[in-house]
C-alpha cells in the first residue's frame, strides 16, 4: 500500500503536528516548573560561564577559572542530590499512573481484553501524562548534572594546561 500525500492529507497531517506541538509545549511547560527548582542554581552558574566563554577577547583568567572549578563542583554535588529527589518523585508518579491503570481496568465488567484495556489507558491518560513529565524532568536534571560534570572536567583540564604553561615558562626563564 501507498501513502499519497495530497493537499488534503497534508492540511490534516499539518492539523496533527499542530496539536502534537501544543501539547508538547504545555508539557515543556510542565517539565521546566518540576526540574527549575531543581537546578536553576546550575543552570544560572553554567549560562554565567557561557557568558565569560563568549567574550572572545577577553579569555577567563586562571582564578576564574579556579571559581569555575569550585563553584561547579560545588552545585554540582547539591544537583545530584536533587537528581534523586526528583527521581523518587518519578517513581511515585509512576505507582500511581500504574494504580489509576489497574483500578479502572479492574472496575470494568464487559467487553474484551483489548476493550478493557483501552478503557483503562483513557482513564488513566493524566496519570499517565504527569508520570511522563517527571520522567523527562527526571533524565533533563541528570543529563544537565552529567554536562556539567563534563565542563568541569574541561574546565579542570584547561587549568591544568596553563599551569604546566607557567611552569615551562618558569623553568625555562632560568
Amino acid at each position: 500500500m501507498k501513502f499519497n500525500i495530497t493537499d488534503e492529507n497534508a492540511s490534516s497531517l499539518t492539523k496533527i503536528q499542530e496539536n502534537i506541538e501544543s501539547n508538547a509545549g504545555a508539557l515543556d511547560n510542565i517539565v521546566n516548573d518540576i526540574i527549575d527548582p531543581y537546578c536553576h542554581d546550575l543552570d544560572r552558574y553554567v549560562s554565567f560561564i557561557r557568558d565569560c566563554l563568549g567574550d572572545g577577547e577577553n579569555p577567563p583568567t586562571s582564578d576564574e577559572l579556579d571559581d569555575f572549578c569550585m563553584n561547579l563542583s560545588t552545585l554540582i554535588y547539591f544537583a545530584s542530590g536533587m537528581t534523586e529527589n526528583l527521581g523518587i518523585r518519578d517513581d511515585i508518579s509512576r505507582a500511581v499512573y500504574k494504580e489509576m491503570y489497574h483500578t479502572a481496568r479492574a472496575s470494568q465488567d464487559k467487553g474484551t481484553v483489548a476493550d478493557k484495556d483501552s478503557l483503562a489507558e483513557l482513564a488513566s491518560q493524566e496519570e499517565f501524562i504527569v508520570s511522563s513529565a517527571y520522567n523527562r524532568a527526571y533524565k533533563m536534571m541528570k543529563a544537565k548534572v552529567e554536562s556539567a560534570q563534563e565542563l568541569l572536567s574541561s574546565v579542570k583540564k584547561v587549568l591544568s594546561r596553563r599551569m604546566q604553561e607557567v611552569e615551562l615558562t618558569r623553568i625555562g626563564g632560568k
